[in-house]
């Protein structure tokens, strides 16, 4: 069984106009949010083998303090080009190319990226929206193999529940 995480960034500030898009960080919510996420996955007891990290400032926090929560260290996170600015297919590329001694594997990138790959995984997500989990079991032993059939469980978190 292989079980992927699909985690869009958190909310992000865009109080200084002339920041890059790349460098823009996260507002006060998105902080709390991302805090709230990581929280609820410790209490579910998920332990990612592999956190994949677009390189955006605002992804990569977000994945260094849901990281923090679930006992991965920040310092492991592998920053990936590929889901910056991506496709759902570099998304798929990159998934494909996960060691198959990881079970699970979470990515942190954006939209509409995000959504249009979750939806593709299980025609039940159709939005996801800022710092939400959309997580999928495959019954497979290999990476390569994720997308090829409808997952065994798929399932949408948001930060609001509790």
């Amino acid at each position: 069984m292989k079980t992927l995480f699909l985690v869009r960034h958190a909310k992000s500030s865009r109080d200084d106009p002339m920041l890059p898009d790349k460098d823009r960080p996260l507002n006060e919510r998105g902080m709390r949010d991302a805090a709230r996420v990581g929280e609820q996955l410790a209490k579910r007891d998920v332990r990612p083998d592999l956190i994949v990290s677009s390189p955006a400032r605002r992804a990569l926090t977000t994945a260094e303090i849901v990281a923090r929560k679930v006992d991965h260290r920040p310092k492991d996170i592998v920053v990936d080009d590929r889901l910056y600015a991506a496709t759902p297919d570099d998304l798929v590329a990159v998934v494909h190319e996960c060691d198959d001694k990881a079970r699970c594997v979470m990515l942190f990138g954006h939209n509409p990226e995000l959504t249009e790959l979750a939806h593709r995984l299980s025609g039940k997500i159709t939005d996801m929206p800022t710092c939400a989990v959309a997580e999928f079991a495959f019954d497979t032993r290999s990476w390569s193999k994720v997308g090829e059939r409808e997952p065994a469980k798929a399932t949408l978190h948001y930060p609001k529940e509790s």
